[in-house]
């Protein structure tokens, strides 16, 4: 389903039982940090928490503040409008075996146009919830004229953060040649009531728009939205490929085309039900040291220089709720959403890689740290074959550890994994290690954005893979004798 509104959607979650409100003013600087780590830690991923009085530099904000709204797999589902995500994954599936791509470039050209012809592109509309209330911040016009980054209820997340750091909006750019929309996610660190940090790392296409703007010295238009469907940002967060465009993948999502409204001061469209939308620009050439930051490394990450946004124009809904989200030592919201993204594209992976069953990118591993892949394995070396496909797919280059087991091997069981790991491989035969691009925020490289990662084969060994010995079978007990104590089991009860 699609929502209306952010507001509708936390209504959702408030029927489900999924939604906690808290009445009590809660500072925005570490207290809600700590509350909302403690909900994410909890069993299942807590629950959502809704902030009524949010506080900040001493004043409670008139704007609500929602966290860990997509932090479980039952909210992520609702987010996305499916009774599980598993729903998402047999439409892709679908799409996909309407006419068998030939390779992974087909593929995901056809998965575009499958998706484009399930949704209309978006649509564009004149008038807008998210423009109900419209603040010049350069001239200081507007229903409030003292409205700026200041009065947001902003984060400060971690006490050693460089300030207080905008931690889930979605940064929408156009590349000024071809014209191509993305929408990205990339914290912005607040400097002062017009300012703040753009974190787009090396590797994201916000930094690529930004490049090409900067070698043809304009002003580059950038327009910051907050809120309206979950869907979108977990479009803007899903690592998808050049020419999958952000706003129809979430149109897909909700099963409903996304409308778009014109921003009032510059070139850019936006979701038109989102709750906040921050217009303004980054200009060329212009950086300033970001950071530190504590990020989903679960350390904080160095100061840096990154280019700075420029506020010009809030606009807003009248009834608007910040959303937020916060990162560090897993288990956190963010792993919620990664392994839903895993989940929704993994018939894209096996499109590619017949031989997968399965794989889990577990919340030890902060995101693509670690990932875990089952194969039906037919013969030597199949598992590093696969290790070097996936380093080559998008961002699964950051991968440092790829760990390759058989398909009676549950992936999302770490522990079995584990076990796996350490039974089945001897650690000279069985690993190997590349030089790969790293992800930017990583601290552990000597070089900052390139690393070396490793890949194991936990695979039962096979001829050919300098294995000189019988492979022994894996202890398993009959199903006759599990079926004969399950009613002993039962009787005793």
């Amino acid at each position: 389903m699609a929502y209306r509104s952010f507001r509708h959607f936390l209504e959702r979650l408030e029927q489900a039982g999924e939604l906690t409100r808290v009445a009590d003013p809660v500072d925005t600087s570490l207290l809600i940090t700590e509350w909302a780590d403690r909900e994410m830690k909890s069993p299942g991923g807590g629950k959502a928490l809704l902030f009524e009085q949010p506080v900040v530099d001493g004043k409670i904000s008139k704007f609500p503040v929602a966290i860990n709204t997509m932090g479980s797999r039952k909210r992520i589902s609702m987010a996305l409008g499916r009774e599980s995500i598993g729903e998402i994954a047999q439409e892709i599936q679908l799409i996909l075996k309407a006419k068998p791509p030939t390779d992974l470039r087909e593929g995901w050209s056809l998965l575009k146009q499958g998706i484009h012809l399930l949704h209309a592109r978006p649509k564009s509309v004149r008038e807008a919830a998210c423009q109900e209330a419209v603040h010049n911040v350069e001239s200081g016009t507007g229903p409030a004229d003292d409205l700026s980054l200041r009065d947001l209820p902003i984060l400060k997340c971690w006490p050693n953060d460089g300030g207080r750091f905008i931690t889930l909006p979605n940064v929408h750019t156009r590349d000024p040649e071809t014209g191509a929309r993305n929408v990205g996610v990339y914290r912005m660190q607040v400097f002062d009531e017009r300012t703040t940090a753009m974190h787009w790392q090396v590797h994201k296409v916000g930094a690529r728009h930004g490049k090409r703007y900067y070698e043809r010295n304009e002003r580059m238009p950038v327009a910051v939205t907050l809120g309206g469907d979950p869907a979108l940002s977990f479009a803007a967060t899903a690592p998808l490929p050049d020419g999958l465009d952000e706003i129809l993948f979430a149109g897909f999502l909700r099963r409903k085309s996304i409308e778009m409204v014109q921003c009032k001061t510059i070139d850019l469209e936006v979701p038109a039900d989102v709750d906040f939308v921050l217009e303004g620009y980054v200009q060329p050439g212009e950086m300033r040291p970001e950071g530190p930051f504590g990020d989903h490394t679960g350390y904080y990450t160095a100061v840096e220089d990154y280019p700075v946004f420029h506020l010009t124009t809030v606009t807003h809904r009248r009834d608007a709720v910040y959303p937020t989200t916060i990162v560090g030592i897993p288990p956190m919201e963010d792993f919620y959403i990664g392994d839903a993204v895993v989940r929704i594209f993994l018939p894209v992976f096996k499109m590619n890689f017949p031989e997968l069953v399965d794989m889990t990118l577990p919340a030890e591993g902060v995101f693509h740290n670690l990932v875990f892949v089952s194969i039906r394995k037919q013969y030597p070396y199949q598992a590093f074959k696969v290790m070097h496909g996936l380093w080559g797919m998008g961002q699964m280059m950051f991968s440092k550890y790829i760990v390759v087991v058989d398909e009676d091997c549950d992936v999302h069981n770490t522990s079995e994994v584990l076990f796996r790991l350490c039974a089945n491989t001897d650690p000279e035969r069985d690993t190997t290690v590349i030089k790969n691009p790293s992800d930017s925020l990583d601290h552990a490289p000597s070089e900052q954005n390139v690393g070396s990662h490793m890949g194991f084969d936990a695979t039962r060994k096979l001829p050919g893979e300098n294995y000189h010995r019988q492979w022994p079978e894996l202890l398993k007990m009959t199903d006759e004798a599990k079926a004969l104590v399950d009613k002993l089991r039962n009787k005793a009860r």
